[in-house]
C-alpha cells in the first residue's frame, strides 16, 4: 500500500513541532533510539565470500519478516548470509534465489547442527559429554601408552584402570592406577600420583581424542548458521535472494494533539513504529514495509538432521546344515493362475468340489476346493483359453468355457452349484482391462511477491515468470501495510522509531461513563479515522494545551470508523445510577391453533443522575448495558450501539445536575390450551381488559360446551358405578346359592335369589343401554367442541 505523505517530517504544521518539544517527547527520548532515514547509497558489490546486503524488509505482526537481498556476483562466486538456528529453519522453508543475468545458482549449503549425543556416537571412543579421568582412560583400553613418573618411564598397552586404597600414618586415600602390558608380556601397575603423566603413543587415536574434545567444545560456540550460496556464470551479474525469518513484532504508537478551545484547527494524529533489528546483520539503506496483519506461520526444525527410529531385526539363530532338494518348475515365469470360491445357492462354502482344467478336450490339471472355505487355486497355467468343470456328487456340474488365463496374472472365477443332474455350460470372455499409465503430476510454484522500490523489480518478476510460468498474484485481503517512502538504516541489535503517519483527524472531546467506572467518568475522544488508512492497534498519548493529558490503548481502526478512546479521569463529573421495575402489563391476547396466546411486556427503568462541577459544559457519553432480549422503550434511540453497550450523548451544562432515564422492555409470551382454560383465567383477562368481547364470548362458549361434556361424563360415571354394584351383589348371591343343602327353607331362599338375579339382569340391560347412549352423546359433544376450537383461528384484539 502506497502512503502519500507518510514518513516525511518536513513541511508539517507548526503544531507538530510544538508537540515534539513537549514533556512526553522528553520522557521517551531516553527510552527509544530513533534512526533517521539515510540517503540512498549506490548498490554494493559483493566480493568472493562477502555478505549479500539486505535491500528490502517487510515486517509482520505474526513475528516473521520477509527479507530481500540484492548484490553483485562475478564468475563462479560464493556469497554467505549468517543466521541463528531458529532463523535458518524459517529460511529453509521459504528461500528463493535468482541469478538475474544468465547465470544460475549451483547450490545452497549450510553448516549442520547435529546433536552432541549423535556426534559423539559417531566416534570410536565410548565417551559421553561428562567424562572423568578414569572413564577417559578406561575408554583407551588396548591403546599403546607411555607413562612417566618422576623416576621411571613405562611403555605398553593399557590393560585396565584400577582403584585401590592406600594407608599412610593411619589415613586412607583412594588412588587410581593403570595396568600396562609391556612388549615382553610383563604386567605393570603404575599409580596415577601427582607428577605422573600419560601420553597416547598412537597418532590416529590422538586424532580421535582431538575430534572428541572439539565436539565437546562446540557446545559453547555461538549459535551461528552460515548459509552459502554458490553461483556459476560469466561476468558481473545481479543475485537476488528472498526468504522469511523470525523477527520481533513491530509496535505502533500514536500522538494525538488536541487544539485548545479557542482554536479552530483539527486535531493532529502522528503515528510511529518501533522496529527491532535482531537478525544479526545491519539493515543499511533498506526499503522498510510494516504490515499490520498476521499471516499464518509456524516453526519446524528442518535445519537439524532428523533420524527415523528403525526396527532392529535379529539375524537367524540357526543355519541349514544338511543338503536340500528343490522341486522342478511346472511352467515358465510367464505362467498364470486360476483361483476362486465355490458356493451353494445360499452362499455357503462347498468343500470337496473337484475343479478340472481342460484345453482342447485334454485335461490339464485338477484340484479340490479347500475345507471349510470352499476355495481353490490352480497355478503354473500356460496362457490361453480353457474349459473349467466343477463337479460334486449329488449336484449339477458347472462348466465354464472359454476362460482366458493371462501370463503373470491370477484369473478369479467363482461358481455356484445346485442340486440335480443337468449340466450347465456358460461361455465366458475374459480380458484384462487396459489401464492407461498415470501421467506425471504437474507441480506448480506459488505466487511470488513483487520487489517494490528498487530498479530491478521488473527483472526479478521476469525471472520469476520464466521459472514459474503459472504463478498468479494474490491480494493481501484484510492485511494493510505502511511503506516508508525513504530508505532507513538500522544497525544490528539496535531498534528504531520510524514515522508512519502524520495527518489531521476528526476527534470530539467527550466524557465517558459506564457502570464499571464507579462514580467518576473518564475523559475521552470520539475519534473518527479520516486518514483513509487502517490504523494499527497500539498505545496513544494525548497532548492538549502544550501539556500531557493522558494515554491509553487503541485497537485497529478501519478507514472511516469511529471509536471512543479514553485517556484520563474526569474530576468534574459525578454519576449515580438507580434502577426500578415497572409493573408488567398484558399487551395482547390472541387465539390461534387451539391456543390462547397471551403476550405481556416486562419493563425496567434506570435513571442516571449526573452532576457537572466544572465551569465548562460537558458532553457525556453514557454507556447503558445492552442485554439480550431487551429493547429500548418509548422510541428512545441510542447514538450508537455495540454488542455490550447502548451509547447516549447527553449534554451537561456547567454547574448543573441533569437526569437521564433509560426504559427497556422485554416481551413475554404465555400459551394456554383453549380446552383447558378456566373461569378464573377468563375473568382475569376480562379484568385486565386484554381481550375483546368476541374473544370473551368464544371462550365462554368453550366453557359451556366443556360443562355439558362434564355433565355427560358424570352421568356415565353414575351408570357405571350402579353396574359395578350390581355385579358385586350377583357374585354374593351366587356364592350363597352354592352353600344351600336342599331343605324346604333353603328352596324358598333359592327361589328368592333367582328372582333377585333376574331383576338385576333386567336392570343391567337398561343401564348398559343408557351408558352406551351417554358415551355416544359425550363423544359427539367432544367432537363438536374440537371443531369449534379449530374454527377459532384468526387473531382477535
Amino acid at each position: 500500500m502506497t502512503m502519500e505523505g507518510v514518513g516525511r517530517m518536513s513541511g508539517l504544521p507548526a503544531r507538530l513541532a510544538i508537540a515534539l518539544a513537549l514533556p512526553i517527547a522528553f520522557v521517551m527520548s531516553g527510552l527509544i533510539h530513533a534512526q533517521a532515514p539515510a540517503p540512498v547509497a549506490p548498490r554494493q558489490t559483493t566480493a568472493a565470500g562477502d555478505r549479500l546486503p539486505v535491500r528490502r524488509v517487510v515486517l509482520y505482526k505474526s513475528g516473521v519478516g520477509y527479507f530481500e537481498h540484492l548484490g553483485k556476483v562475478r564468475g563462479n562466486q560464493q556469497v554467505t548470509i549468517d543466521f541463528t538456528s531458529g532463523q535458518l529453519d524459517d529460511v529453509l522453508k521459504s528461500l528463493t534465489t535468482l541469478d538475474l543475468d544468465g547465470g544460475r545458482v549451483a547450490g545452497v549449503s549450510y553448516n549442520s547442527d547435529a546433536s552432541l549425543d549423535r556426534r559423539l556416537s559417531a566416534l570410536r571412543l565410548p565417551l559421553g559429554e561428562q567424562t572423568t579421568r578414569a572413564q577417559f582412560l578406561s575408554a583407551l583400553r588396548g591403546a599403546r601408552l607411555e607413562v612417566r613418573t618422576p623416576t621411571a618411564r613405562f611403555v605398553g598397552r593399557l590393560l585396565s584402570v584400577e582403584r585401590f586404597e592406600r594407608r599412610s600414618n593411619g589415613d586412607v586415600t583412594t588412588v587410581d592406577a593403570v595396568a600396562l602390558v609391556s612388549d615382553a608380556g610383563d604386567i605393570q601397575t603404575i599409580p596415577l600420583d601427582p607428577g605422573v603423566s600419560v601420553r597416547i603413543a598412537e597418532t590416529d587415536l590422538n586424532q580421535e581424542v582431538s575430534r572428541y574434545l572439539t565436539a565437546v567444545a562446540s557446545v559453547r560456540d555461538q549459535d551461528l548458521r552460515r548459509l552459502t550460496i554458490a553461483t556459476t556464470g560469466t561476468g558481473e551479474r545481479d543475485l537476488f535472494v528472498s526468504y522469511v525469518s523470525e523477527v520481533p513484532v513491530w509496535k505502533a504508537t500514536y500522538r494525538l494533539v488536541l487544539p485548545s478551545s479557542t482554536e479552530t484547527r483539527k486535531p493532529l494524529l502522528q503515528g510511529w513504529a518501533i522496529v527491532d533489528n535482531t537478525v544479526g546483520e545491519d539493515w543499511e539503506n533498506v526499503e522498510l514495509s510494516l504490515v499490520a496483519g498476521a499471516p499464518q506461520s509456524f516453526i519446524q526444525q528442518i535445519s537439524r538432521p532428523y533420524y527415523m527410529q528403525r526396527p532392529v531385526v535379529p539375524l537367524p539363530q540357526r543355519a541349514l546344515m544338511s543338503p536340500q532338494t528343490h522341486q522342478s518348475a511346472l511352467a515358465t515365469s510367464g505362467a498364470g493362475a486360476l483361483a476362486g470360491a465355490v458356493t451353494d445357492p445360499r452362499g455357503g462354502a462347498m468343500p470337496g468340489v473337484t475343479v478340472q482344467l481342460a484345453r482342447g478336450g485334454v485335461r490339464v490339471a485338477d484340484t479340490l476346493t479347500d475345507s471349510p472355505s470352499g476355495r481353490y487355486r490352480l497355478s503354473g497355467i500356460a496362457p490361453g483359453l480353457y474349459d473349467i468343470t466343477f463337479a460334486l456328487s449329488g449336484f449339477r456340474p458347472v462348466v465354464r468355457s472359454g476362460v482366458s488365463v493371462s501370463g503373470g496374472m491370477e484369473t478369479v472365477l467363482n461358481a455356484t452349484m445346485e442340486v440335480g443332474g443337468v449340466s450347465e455350460t456358460v461361455s465366458v470372455t475374459a480380458a484384462s482391462p487396459t489401464v492407461p499409465p498415470p501421467s506425471a503430476p504437474a507441480f506448480r510454484g506459488g505466487a511470488g511477491g513483487r520487489g517494490q522500490g528498487f530498479a530491478d523489480a521488473n527483472r526479478i518478476d521476469q525471472a520469476r515468470a520464466e521459472q514459474q510460468a503459472d504463478a498468479t498474484a494474490a491480494q493481501l485481503g484484510d492485511l494493510f501495510a505502511y511503506n516508508l517512502k525513504e530508505r532507513v538504516t538500522i544497525r544490528k541489535n539496535q531498534s528504531a522509531l520510524v514515522p508512519i503517519l502524520a495527518t489531521d483527524v476528526e476527534a470530539d472531546k467527550v466524557s465517558l461513563w459506564n457502570p464499571t467506572s464507579g462514580s467518576r467518568a473518564l475523559r475521552a475522544v470520539w475519534l473518527t479515522n479520516a486518514t483513509g488508512l487502517t490504523l494499527d492497534g497500539g498505545s496513544f498519548s494525548v497532548i492538549e494545551g502544550q501539556a500531557f493529558s493522558g494515554e491509553g490503548l487503541m485497537e485497529p481502526l478501519k478507514a472511516g470508523e469511529r471509536r471512543l478512546l479514553s485517556y484520563a479521569l474526569d474530576l468534574g463529573l459525578i454519576v449515580d445510577a438507580k434502577g426500578e421495575n415497572v409493573p408488567t402489563r398484558i399487551t395482547k391476547v390472541r387465539i390461534a391453533n387451539g391456543l390462547v396466546i397471551q403476550e405481556t411486556e416486562e419493563r425496567q427503568a434506570r435513571t442516571y443522575t449526573v452532576r457537572n462541577e466544572d465551569t465548562e459544559p460537558r458532553v457525556l457519553v453514557l454507556e447503558h448495558p445492552a442485554r439480550a432480549g431487551w429493547s429500548l422503550a418509548n422510541d428512545l434511540k441510542a447514538t450508537e450501539s455495540t454488542p455490550a453497550w447502548h451509547r447516549f450523548r447527553v449534554p451537561i451544562p456547567a454547574k448543573t445536575t441533569a437526569t437521564f432515564t433509560v426504559q427497556e422492555v422485554r416481551p413475554i409470551q404465555t400459551q394456554y390450551q383453549i380446552s383447558s382454560i378456566t373461569d378464573d383465567q377468563i375473568a382475569l383477562l376480562v379484568r385486565e381488559q386484554a381481550i375483546t368481547p368476541a374473544i370473551e364470548a368464544a371462550l365462554k362458549e368453550v366453557l359451556k360446551r366443556k360443562a355439558e361434556i362434564a355433565r355427560l361424563a358424570a352421568e356415565m360415571g353414575t351408570r357405571q358405578a350402579e353396574i359395578d354394584q350390581i355385579a358385586r351383589d350377583q357374585d354374593r348371591v351366587r356364592e350363597n346359592m352354592r352353600t344351600l343343602k336342599g331343605s324346604s327353607e333353603e328352596r324358598q331362599l333359592l327361589q328368592r335369589y333367582v328372582k333377585q338375579l333376574d331383576d338385576q339382569e333386567n336392570r343391567l340391560a337398561v343401564l348398559r343401554k343408557e351408558l352406551q347412549d351417554l358415551t355416544a352423546q359425550r363423544q359427539k359433544a367432544q367432537d363438536d367442541l374440537n371443531r369449534y376450537i379449530e374454527g377459532l383461528g384468526a387473531d382477535q384484539m
